[in-house]
């Protein structure tokens, strides 16, 4: 094992730019300077666009050779090496054997043609060269040490066959394959649920731990890092805001966007009426904490969705012309009140999704009803529901998906408007369009552009002025902050909270998040295998829960600081 006050590597004035497609020069990181120190846990946090990604590429050399530039005077020491005077054949060999990364999505980064174990194999051979039917065993048994079930099972599987859980795992044992000395970890858990996000965190610090490694730990939310990072580096816009022990900055930061970024994330102790962002901790005067919300339903609350016996099972092929049923809901029931947030809560695979898209026609239920101010959703007829199409809307997890690329924001907005004969004429329709971006936070000039001049925040907020052009009275939130940095997170739960005390919306709020769960419902359904396992108001579930599966899910949120100064 290494020594701890040795320095594995020094970033020393990292500049990169960027050409322009009009020629002129983006500067994306302006003079990064900080250490690794061997067998340490270093975290780099900042929101989308701060340079994290672009640091951790530089370190592998990864960055595209056209139309990229590393300034002369950077160096990135690597034990005493600078890895920007390497020839290719030299970094060749550094990477995979001495430096490892693992990427923060493992389906574009597994080669979907490859069984899994094909693709550990193939590392073990190159970097330690060990024969195909020794690096074959090995490859066992890094799955089994990643905790992968069934490991001889499981390494003649294709990525596609797996969780996603289980190819963040796979990810892992390729980058610990050849024992590393600096492993970089780039959001490794970011689209993860909360379960498996806890084993995956718990994984990386444990083979930290086992084989005296050094990480490098990527994310934008600073309550993940503070349970096992050492030393933590903040970034924004290229530049470095304030770097420390994890001690320092979560009990005495200093900056005020570090400040900003502890704040930001919903927290179980407390359910301010808005939400911190960015800018309140950046302004004169600081940020001041406003009053307490109150949550909960009330025993005269209007029903607008009553949800009885939902069911839902889908087809699936076994051999060539066997099939079973996979029953994705069964027996699902819920009441939703006008003005009030239902949050449904559970692991991927859980049916949260599915429920929401059996409501919306999306599926065709199994059986079940939706009683919709007493009109029958789901036994309507097509045509019939299509009156109700306009008062039930559904904003998606992924608005790069969900939003037209061809289509202008104005096209996006006045579609809905065109098809359920909203507004008298193009002008009204595009004045409509212009209030609704206004209400979101977007100025009107946006209009004229295509969704991807847009980051995944501003997105989300097309997408929810989408929903509104119809005035609808049910919003289905799937996963809709999931994807988000948890500054942009904050700014579009305040958003989502400010169209519902205006309005008077109902939200079907779905996610695996259950701090933003707590923070923006009212009552909480936990589902678990397509079963409704508990329902109560929010406060009593994250009080008093009775369901060890509700319990599982609240022992999994990342508790930072709080956590590490708890006793084992």
């Amino acid at each position: 094992m290494s020594n701890d006050n040795q320095t594995l590597l020094s970033v020393r004035e990292l500049r990169v730019r960027f050409r322009q497609e009009d020629g002129g020069r983006f500067e994306a990181l302006k003079g990064v300077s900080f250490d690794i120190p061997a067998n340490r846990t270093v975290a780099l946090v900042g929101e989308s666009g701060s340079g994290k990604s672009v640091t951790s590429m530089a370190i592998m050399q990864l960055l595209p050779q056209q139309g990229c530039e590393i300034d002369a005077g950077s160096q990135l020491l690597f034990q005493g090496k600078d890895l920007l005077k390497q020839s290719p054949a030299e970094l060749r060999r550094l990477r995979g054997k001495d430096i490892a990364m693992i990427f923060q999505e493992p389906m574009s980064s597994l080669n979907p043609v490859f069984t899994v174990g094909e693709q550990i194999v193939e590392t073990l051979t190159l970097h330690a060269g060990l024969s195909r039917g020794a690096a074959w065993k090995r490859a066992v048994e890094l799955l089994r040490e990643v905790g992968l079930p069934e490991p001889e099972k499981r390494v003649k599987r294709y990525p596609h066959e797996l969780s996603g859980g289980q190819q963040q795992r796979v990810m892992i044992a390729i980058a610990i394959a050849c024992e590393p000395k600096l492993l970089i970890a780039d959001e490794p858990t970011t689209a993860l649920d909360v379960t498996i996000q806890k084993q995956i965190l718990q994984l990386i610090a444990d083979l930290q731990k086992k084989h005296g490694m050094s990480v490098l730990f990527i994310t934008h939310d600073l309550g993940v890092v503070g349970e096992f990072a050492d030393e933590v580096v903040v970034m924004r816009h290229g530049v470095i805001r304030e770097q420390g022990t994890v001690e320092q900055i979560f009990e005495n930061p200093q900056d005020a966007y570090t400040k900003a970024l502890l704040s930001c994330r919903p927290n179980l102790d407390r359910r301010p009426e808005r939400l911190a962002v960015i800018d309140d901790f950046l302004k004169p005067g600081g940020y001041v904490e406003p009053a307490e919300r109150a949550r909960g339903y009330a025993a005269g609350d209007e029903i607008v969705l009553d949800v009885q016996g939902l069911c839902k099972s889908f087809d699936i092929r076994e051999g060539l012309f066997g099939k079973r049923q996979f029953h994705a809901v069964q027996d699902v029931s819920f009441k939703l009140a006008r003005g009030k947030t239902l949050g449904i809560v559970g692991e991927s695979g859980s049916g949260k999704t599915t429920v929401g898209l059996t409501l919306v026609r999306l599926h065709q239920a199994t059986a079940g009803r939706a009683l919709f101010h007493g009109q029958d959703l789901i036994g309507m007829s097509a045509k019939a529901f299509h009156a109700y199409k306009k008062r039930i809307q559904i904003i998606f997890q992924n608005p790069y998906a969900s939003l037209n690329p061809r289509f202008t924001v104005e096209q996006i907005l006045t579609e809905p408007m065109l098809l359920h004969g909203i507004g008298q004429d193009a002008g009204q329709r595009r004045r409509l369009a212009q209030d609704l971006l206004d209400k979101v936070g977007l100025p009107a000039g946006a209009l004229a552009k295509y969704p991807h001049e847009f980051s995944g925040g501003q997105r989300q907020r097309i997408a929810i002025a989408r929903c509104l052009t119809l005035k609808p009275e049910v919003l289905i939130c799937d996963e809709s902050v999931s994807a988000l940095d948890v500054s942009v997170q904050a700014q579009v739960l305040n958003l989502l909270q400010d169209l519902q005390d205006e309005y008077k919306l109902s939200y079907l709020f779905i996610s695996h998040d259950l701090a933003v769960v707590k923070h923006i419902s009212d009552q909480v359904l936990v589902m678990n295998q397509g079963r409704v396992v508990e329902q109560a108001d929010a406060d009593v579930i994250y009080r008093e829960p009775q369901d060890g599966y509700t319990k599982k899910l609240l022992g999994a949120i990342p508790q930072g600081w709080s956590a590490a100064l708890a006793p084992a």
